[in-house]
């Protein structure tokens, strides 16, 4: 079989589509492949909202590229028209020697970030949507803002078709393997497909389709929550109420947002740490009235103008690994093919540059971004 394209891209929501912009820029023939429609809401990229923010508790190794982010963030606007990134400053509240807190001071002051740490009084009094404890301070940057997942996956998908990458929809693979010349083959529902080069960024279907990287993906279901403050959505306004993070004394974290969607649109909110295994092909997309309660009960503390009442909600998926840090390399076994999985919960701020990493690894097998900390090979070396 010819061999029609040099890249084929497995999976096209926020990774597979940035991956697909990058690689059809830099002249590459494209096919991109998507088991459902375009900027669907059936997996990770979806709910209208996720957090963009530099000082990262989550590794000091990240920081470089969501400086490169934020670039290409800016790219993206220029080069669609559609307004992907909102800033809005971003607060990481906590006490003091809490894991996000103190991992995002650490993380700030060895790449020389602008932020500042603010005590509960300088909380209430700038930001007094919030009602911290005595003991709770604030990890803040005016730099961190609001990135649209749709709209996001949108602009890339329409930027990679316009330069020529060729996209399928609605054309789910059942399997994908190197044919005897070298080349990557893919079965799909309707056809096959054959190219020098793979890509695989299959989101919660990674245990199906990289089930051999030797990073286990746990799929788990998590949902976001829409509430109507209590007043108004006025004073939750972008530029009034940043995005934010919060870990309690034992380590659970909600994240949330100002309202972006007028006044009748609510804010979000969600918990990033509790959820329960899922299977992506059956995930429970009812929310639940015990479920909106609990979230509720959770803010009428810390946020207590937010336990209004519930607007809507959204169920999605987590894919996660064991030490929650991505995969991003080129596959264990077979160089031809670029793995992008596992991004745990905290990779969509990350969007374009992983589509700019994925490009060089898919056309040369190396990238000059530091990316070791994500290499599938390192359960391995780490047992060795």
């Amino acid at each position: 079989m010819s061999r029609t394209y040099d890249v084929i891209v497995l999976g096209l929501g926020g990774m597979g589509s940035s991956a697909a912009y990058h690689l059809a820029r830099r002249g590459e023939r494209v096919l991109g492949l998507e088991r459902f429609g375009p900027a669907h809401a059936l997996g990770a990229s979806h709910g209208g909202s996720r957090i963009y923010r530099q000082g990262y508790a989550e590794g000091a190794a990240y920081v470089p590229l969501l400086l490169r982010a934020q670039e290409l963030w800016d790219r993206l606007a220029a080069e669609s028209g559609r307004d992907v990134f909102t800033p809005t400053g971003g607060l990481v509240i906590g006490p003091q020697d809490s894991r996000m807190v103190a991992g995002s001071v650490r993380s700030a002051e060895a790449w020389g970030l602008d932020h500042e740490v603010l005590d509960s009084a300088d909380i209430r009094r700038r930001f007094p949507t919030f009602s911290p404890a005595a003991d709770e301070v604030a990890f803040y940057e005016r730099g961190a803002g609001v990135v649209r997942p749709e709209l996001t996956v949108r602009a890339h998908l329409d930027l990679a078709a316009a330069g020529g990458a060729e996209l399928r929809f609605e054309e789910p693979a059942s399997r994908w393997e190197i044919d005897a010349h070298g080349g990557a083959r893919v079965v799909t529902s309707r056809g096959t497909y054959v190219a020098d080069r793979l890509v695989i960024a299959p989101g919660a279907w990674a245990p199906r389709l990289l089930a051999d990287i030797g990073v286990p993906v746990r799929v788990e279901r998590r949902v976001m929550y829409w509430f109507a403050p209590r007043g108004g959505t006025a004073p939750f306004a972008p530029d009034r109420h940043p995005v934010y993070v919060w870990e309690d004394r034992a380590g659970t974290d909600i994240y949330g947002f100002p309202a972006l969607d007028g006044p009748d649109g609510g804010a979000k909110v969600a918990f990033h740490d509790k959820g329960a295994a899922a299977d992506p092909d059956r995930l429970d997309r009812e929310i639940h009235p015990q479920e909106v309660e609990a979230m509720r009960a959770y803010l009428r503390p810390r946020i207590p103008a937010l336990a209004g009442p519930f607007v809507k909600g959204a169920a999605c998926t987590y894919s996660l690994t064991p030490d929650e840090h991505f995969v991003l390399s080129t596959h264990p076994a077979h160089p031809q093919v670029t793995v992008a999985c596992g991004f745990s919960g905290h990779g969509f701020k990350f969007v374009p540059v992983v589509g700019e990493i994925i490009a060089d690894l898919a056309m040369t097998g190396t990238t000059a971004h530091p990316v070791e900390l994500f290499d599938a090979r390192r359960s391995r070396a780490a047992s060795d």
